[in-house]
């Protein structure tokens, strides 16, 4: 990758300054980044200047927890780690860590240090408080009453139709979703502690994936007494060690942390609820790891109560795509909720999430070059602003032949 002339002068520059002395304060590395942009010229003076407006923003919140998120960009990283340097006093083997990896940063960030205005801004206070992040709030749910999109009735009765009998049938969820997966001949009680196990190790996970973990559970989760019954129960899951659980149902997205909250969750179902699951969304969403998502699809599942819509990724992005929920759309899964329970139906509050999870795995898939718009109802009768016009098209021709 081609270095930028900026970025090999200010490598340069820093390795100079710390070749002399290798154990500066913060205070004195700034003077020499100083000092070296009124030798350097225009361009490194516009570097340095770029580089000492970077810690002025916040932290960004990051909705994995335990470090689990996703990769950031090299060049974000670079730069904020020289904009932190600059402001917070980090040791200098940092320094010079997060400066020379300035040199192969990608073409995006040196062009981004070429804009910069030549002259240097001012420096950050030092040790100044840094502000809280901003938190989005939640909006709250339309007034009781709402009005449904238009023609919302037609695409439900349509999709309804394809998930029945049509292109939509047999989705995984039909026979691997976490409604499913409960034992039959278990007792009530173990039966609901298996859904509520189920839907927790289903967050970022596919529906045939945790139906192998929850199969592997039933098979090899060890007894909590000698002579007792092997497989997924309240008394087998306190007894297991976490390793042991972890083994078991690594296959699973995060299964570390799930790995936690299952076993937290146990002993809060021991103590509080005498050992069953709770019957009210408000208890399920105390337990770790469940919101508001798995408790109602879990309310549902296994005390056939309805207090509200289950919505995952599938319901908010597919919802969004149809524009029921206005231009701007939605930005989450709770601001979609909150809309749907405006205005649908509350005899479909149980089905919906169903309707549409399975809906999204055989035909509205999330990535745009696999679905299958030419075979859905709901595009080929204009209903649908992001289908693919040119698989409408054809669905067309192949309808009239």
């Amino acid at each position: 990758m081609r270095t930028s002339r900026i970025s090999q002068e200010t490598s340069r520059a820093l390795n100079a300054t710390t070749a002399l002395t290798p154990a500066r304060s913060t205070r004195l590395t700034r003077s020499a980044l100083a000092q070296f942009s009124l030798n350097a010229g225009a361009a490194a003076a516009a570097a340095a200047a770029a580089v000492s407006t970077v810690g002025d923003g916040g932290d960004i919140e990051d909705a994995i927890t335990d470090g689990e998120g996703g990769k950031r960009k090299r060049g974000t990283a670079a730069t904020a780690a020289v904009g932190s340097r600059l402001g917070g006093g980090v040791k200098e083997e940092e320094d010079k860590a997060a400066w020379k990896g300035k040199g192969k940063q990608e073409e995006g960030s040196d062009s981004e240090l070429s804009s910069a205005p030549s002259s240097p801004a001012p420096a950050p206070a030092r040790n100044a408080r840094r502000q809280p992040v901003k938190r989005i709030k939640r909006s709250p749910p339309p007034a009781t009453g709402a009005v449904g999109p238009e023609n919302w009735e037609r695409i439900y009765d349509l999709v309804m139709k394809m998930r029945t009998d049509g292109s939509a049938s047999n989705a995984a969820v039909d026979t691997m979703g976490c409604h499913t997966l409960a034992q039959p001949e278990a007792s009530p009680r173990d039966q609901r502690f298996q859904t509520l196990v189920s839907l927790m190790m289903s967050s970022q996970t596919k529906d045939t994936t945790n139906y192998v973990v929850m199969q592997k559970l039933y098979n090899e989760l060890p007894s909590a007494t000698p002579g007792g019954k092997a497989g997924l129960n309240l008394e087998n899951i306190l007894a297991v060690p976490a390793e042991r659980l972890n083994e078991l149902i690594w296959a699973v997205g995060f299964h570390n942390n799930k790995t936690r909250y299952i076993k937290g969750a146990a002993e809060i179902l021991r103590d509080s609820h005498g050992g069953d699951i709770p019957d009210t969304a408000e208890g399920l969403m105390a337990l770790p790891g469940v919101g508001p998502k798995m408790a109602y699809l879990c309310l549902s599942a296994a005390w056939g109560k309805v207090e509200g819509i289950g919505v995952d990724v599938h319901v908010h992005r597919i919802t969004n795509l149809w524009g029921w929920h206005g231009r701007a759309g939605t930005k989450g899964p709770e601001e979609t909720r909150a809309r749907l329970e405006g205005w649908v139906p509350r005899g479909k509050w149980a089905e919906i999430n169903w309707l549409l999870v399975g809906f999204g795995q055989t035909v509205c898939m999330s990535e745009k070059g696999r679905r299958r718009c030419g075979e859905c109802e709901v595009g080929l009768e204009g209903l649908c602003g992001a289908a693919d016009r040119g698989k409408v098209r054809a669905g067309d021709r192949k309808s009239v032949v």
